[in-house]
C-alpha cells in the first residue's frame, strides 16, 4: 500500500502517514520526494512531500489457538455458573421455607397454591399462584410480609448464613411498587408547590426505599424516615419551605406581609361612611354666642 502525503514539514508528513495507516511510524517505509526550500530572510518556500509504503501485519491464528480459546471460555462460563448455584445448605434452606409457606397456606383454608422459586443471591424470590391470591395478600401486602418474615426465622435457624426470602403474589410487588411511585410523585410535587411538608402513612421499609428512590428524582423536594417501627413513615419536604411568620400564619407575596398603611401614603380615601356623616357640618356648630342656657327671643 502506496500513498503520497504533502506537509509543511517532512515529520509533519510522516506523523500524517502514521495516522492515516493506524500505526507507528517506524513501521513504514518512506521516500522523500520534495523537501521544503529556504528563501530570502530564512523563509521556508514550498511544501514536503512523501511517498509512504506500509503493509498491514495479517494475524494467522492456528486451530490449536482456536481451541484453546474456545476451551478457556467455556471453562469460564462453567466457573460463573458454578458461582450461581446454591450450595447444600441453602438448597435445604430454601426446601423449608417452601414448605413452611405451603403449610401456613394450607392452614389458611387456600387450596391449589402453587410456588415457583427464583434462586437470588444469596436467597429466593417465592412466587405464590393462587386463584384467591387476596387471602394471600391482604391489607396492602401485610400477609405477604407476615409469611415473608416467618418465614425467614425458620429456615435461617439452620445455621448463622443468613438466606434472604421474598415472597410475591400474583404480581403483587410490581404492582404496588408502581402505585407507591406514583404516590410519591404526587405528594412531592404538591409540597414542591405549597413549601409546605407531608407525611404519608406508616410503611415497611421495603416501600419506605420505594418511596425514597421516587422522591430523588424530583428536584426541589426532599424526604426522610421518622419514627419507629412499625409506625415509621415517610416525611416529603420542601427544600425551600415557606417563611412562617410570628403573627401565626404564612407570609405572602414572597415572604413580605401586605402594609396596609401604605394605601394611605398613596392618597386613597379608607374613610367610611360613618366617619364621613359623623364629620358633616351641623346647624348647632354655625351658632355663636349661644349658651345652652341663652336667652330665647320671640
Amino acid at each position: 500500500m502506496k500513498q503520497i502525503f504533502t506537509a509543511a514539514t517532512v515529520d509533519e508528513a510522516k506523523n500524517k502517514a502514521a495516522v492515516e495507516f493506524g500505526t507507528e511510524v517506524e513501521k513504514i517505509t518512506f521516500t522523500v520526494l520534495e523537501e521544503p526550500k529556504k528563501g530570502f530572510f530564512g523563509k521556508i518556500k514550498g511544501e514536503a512531500k512523501v511517498e509512504a509504503e506500509y503493509e498491514p501485519e495479517t494475524k494467522v491464528e492456528t486451530v490449536t489457538e482456536k481451541t484453546e480459546a474456545v476451551e478457556e471460555k467455556a471453562e469460564v462460563q462453567e466457573e460463573v455458573k458454578a458461582e450461581a448455584e446454591w450450595s447444600d445448605t441453602l438448597q435445604k434452606k430454601a426446601d423449608c421455607a417452601k414448605e413452611y409457606i405451603l403449610n401456613v397456606i394450607k392452614a389458611m383454608g387456600i387450596e391449589d397454591t402453587e410456588i415457583e422459586v427464583t434462586k437470588l443471591e444469596n436467597g429466593a424470590l417465592f412466587e405464590i399462584k393462587s386463584e384467591e391470591f387476596e387471602k394471600l395478600i391482604g391489607k396492602k401486602g401485610d400477609i405477604l410480609d407476615s409469611l415473608q418474615y416467618l418465614a425467614s426465622l425458620i429456615c435461617n435457624r439452620i445455621d448463622r448464613e443468613y438466606f434472604r426470602i421474598s415472597t410475591d403474589c400474583n404480581g403483587f410487588r410490581a404492582r404496588r411498587k408502581t402505585q407507591l411511585e406514583e404516590l410519591a410523585r404526587k405528594i412531592a410535587n404538591n409540597v414542591k408547590r405549597s413549601g409546605r411538608s407531608s407525611a404519608l402513612e406508616p410503611m415497611n421499609p421495603y416501600e419506605r426505599r420505594i418511596i425514597h428512590a421516587a422522591v430523588s428524582e424530583i428536584e426541589g423536594v426532599t424526604s426522610q424516615s421518622k419514627g419507629e417501627e412499625p409506625w415509621r413513615k415517610v416525611i416529603i419536604s420542601s427544600t425551600t419551605p415557606r417563611k412562617y411568620d410570628n403573627r401565626g400564619g404564612y407570609k405572602k407575596n414572597g415572604g413580605r406581609r401586605r402594609n396596609n398603611n401604605n394605601r394611605r401614603s398613596k392618597g386613597f380615601d379608607i374613610t367610611t361612611s360613618f366617619e364621613k356623616d359623623y364629620k358633616k357640618p351641623k346647624p348647632e356648630d354655625t351658632m355663636k354666642d349661644s349658651g345652652l342656657y341663652s336667652k330665647i327671643e320671640f
